[in-house]
């Protein structure tokens, strides 16, 4: 079977994270795996890209973290979004909606 899963496009993985961080606190596993899970797969999110993104949220105000502990009982921090962070969401994805719309356009273009 080939490979199904798609690189993300600079800029994606931000308001991908916050969205998936939109349906409550997730540690970064569990934001990586609602990533895959709600693109069907097609998505993946590497742990390199990840992190460091989680961290550039965190510093930018979008999102705030706490310790505790995992489902399967491991130390793992917790990732939410800050009234910022649902206010970037909305305009980002308003901007990436016409932005998906636009090249679709294109494409279909004869």
């Amino acid at each position: 079977m080939a490979n199904t899963s798609l690189e993300l496009v600079q800029g994606t993985l931000d308001v991908l994270i916050l969205k998936s961080l939109s349906w409550g606190p997730r540690h970064g596993y569990a934001v990586a795996e609602s990533i895959g899970e709600r693109s069907g797969q097609v998505l993946k999110v590497e742990e390199g890209a990840l992190y460091p993104a989680l961290h550039r949220l965190e510093k930018r105000g979008l999102l705030e973290a706490e310790w505790g502990l995992s489902e399967n009982n491991r130390r793992a921090k917790f990732y939410k979004l800050t009234a910022a962070g649902r206010a970037h969401l909305r305009a980002e994805a308003q901007t990436w909606t016409r932005y998906a719309a636009a090249v679709s356009r294109v494409l279909e273009t004869a």
